[in-house]
């Protein structure tokens, strides 16, 4: 697979983005002033691919080393933190809710995470493949060596804005309920 690199992020529009959401949710925004903005993967069209994973509800998690937040010198993620998704090209697409969070090693990886992460792993055995391949590259990009104990953030979150992809609709308190599937 090509791998184009991504464009840089449009912050300016996505603190439009997140300001709309604000706007909408001010208990919520308010509750977490100092959100991200980032993309999936490490190429445009990886952070396409996964982000269309995301908004097509395949994909409802996603893992990351503890040291590719340092390098990036962003604090790791927390429960209720919120993150503006951009797309290969860097405009803001989602904002994403984090739900759960723990930190493990790819030997704590298991089946039901490989599939929440929804990208076409049939098998805890293919996500783990998949993603020590992704982790020596990235690694090797910053000049390192991707071993099995480093630390991993594997996270969970929620659609939460723009309201015609949101998985929670929020309530005037800033209270996360589930939309009724009808």
């Amino acid at each position: 697979m090509e791998r184009t690199p991504a464009a840089p992020l449009d912050l300016a529009a996505a603190e439009r983005f997140w300001a709309e959401y604000g706007t909408a949710h001010p208990a919520a925004a308010d509750a977490d002033p100092d959100h991200a903005v980032d993309r999936f993967g490490d190429s445009a069209e990886l952070s396409d691919e996964l982000l269309g994973l995301v908004v097509n509800g395949t994909k409802r998690a996603t893992a990351d080393l503890v040291d590719e937040f340092r390098a990036r010198d962003e604090p790791l993620p927390r429960v209720g933190s919120h993150w503006v998704a951009c797309d290969g090209p860097g405009k803001p697409t989602v904002i994403l809710r984090s739900t759960e969070l723990r930190i493990g090693t790819i030997a704590s990886a298991d089946a039901a995470f490989a599939r929440d992460e929804g990208e076409d792993y049939g098998s805890l055995e293919s996500w783990l493949t998949g993603h020590r391949r992704y982790w020596e590259r990235t690694c090797a990009a910053r000049g390192h060596s991707f071993t099995d104990d480093h630390e991993i953030v594997f996270e969970r979150f929620q659609i939460v804005w723009p309201p015609e992809l949101a998985d929670t609709e929020l309530g005037s308190a800033g209270h996360l309920s589930r939309q009724a599937a009808e």
